[in-house]
């Protein structure tokens, strides 16, 4: 009896032994391995406000895109990985936006009002942000290791970044706005006109997936959407035409000279000599703008030494 009893008791104790080696083995190649990857993104970024968009009424999100002015942006990573389902993101880009109303189709419906206003604006938006990303699936991952496998993220963030409305002037060269006040910001005649800043703050949210060609290696596409707290990316917000008097009384003269020629490029016909507010509006203040990206990345896992396929242990950890 007494050698029974010892015999099970090694028994046990080596499927213990042999279990804890198992989930040490399975937790060191997913998680001790690797923590931290460094990646590099390129896509198109669009962007989403007053000037430019399709056919018909303005409306929000992908409806309005102008994919003609659609420029590139670019940007870098470096992500930390405490565990493999969740990672903590640092992030810069550098991107353009750009809009304008002769972009507009002319097909006769309520886009004409934007062809006629005949606005437009670039600009650089430069961007840092710090995110959240994480990785739902990999609770249903059926071994450790990387290579070969898709993995699908949500990402969400907080970012600063900085924008400088430009309007190409009759010449063709491009002339900074927010200095022209065109809307009348800071104007004491015009006391609901704020001045804005070119250095604000945003809320990221997207998603993505990743593909890892090898251990340390990967491809991926993400979308990402900024929302903003400001309707000034384009410079355009405001739903009236300043009276071109008060670039007089609040700018010097050549600034007052370059606001004049560029507040309103209309094309309407009125039977005034400028357009007052009950024929034209100049924007829409009741959105604010926003831009988003389509990033194709390239990244690479730092220090990973895995280099097996190993089942995960049938245990949560």
């Amino acid at each position: 009896m007494r050698t029974t009893v010892h015999a099970v008791r090694h028994s046990v104790l080596i499927c213990l032994l042999t279990l804890f080696s198992l989930v040490s083995q399975s937790q060191s190649i997913s998680t001790a391995n690797g923590k931290v990857e460094l990646g590099l993104g390129i896509g198109p970024m669009f962007f989403l406000g007053d000037l430019g968009g399709s056919a018909g009424v303005g409306k929000t999100f992908i409806k309005d895109l102008d994919l003609p002015l659609t420029k590139l942006n670019k940007g870098v990573y470096l992500n930390y990985y405490p565990t493999e389902w969740l990672g903590f993101r640092i992030a810069g880009n550098l991107g353009y936006v750009e809009g304008d109303d002769a972009e507009a189709p002319a097909k006769g419906g309520a886009e004409m009002d934007r062809r006629e206003r005949n606005l437009n604006f670039r600009s650089k938006i430069k961007e840092a942000y710090a995110a959240i990303e994480i990785y739902p699936t990999f609770f249903l991952e059926k071994y450790d290791g990387l290579q070969g496998k898709l993995r699908p993220y949500v990402v969400g963030g907080v970012g600063v970044y900085n924008f400088n409305p430009e309007t190409k002037d009759v010449d063709g060269s491009w002339v900074k706005t927010a200095p022209l006040r065109l809307e009348g910001q800071g104007f004491p005649q015009y006391p609901d006109s704020k001045p804005y800043k070119l250095t604000q703050i945003n809320v990221l949210v997207g998603f993505g997936a990743k593909y890892y060609l090898k251990e340390n290696m990967y491809i991926g596409m993400e979308i990402l959407h900024r929302k903003l707290f400001t309707d000034y990316v384009d410079d355009v917000s405001h739903n009236y035409y300043v009276d071109p008097i008060t670039f007089d009384a609040n700018l010097s003269p050549a600034d007052a000279v370059t606001a004049r020629r560029l507040y309103y490029r209309g094309i309407y016909t009125f039977p005034t000599s400028r357009p007052y507010q009950e024929f034209a509006e100049r924007g829409d203040p009741k959105e604010n703008d926003a831009f988003f990206s389509s990033i194709l990345r390239l990244g690479w896992r730092i220090n990973n030494n895995a280099s097996t396929r190993q089942l995960k242990c049938p245990v949560f950890y």
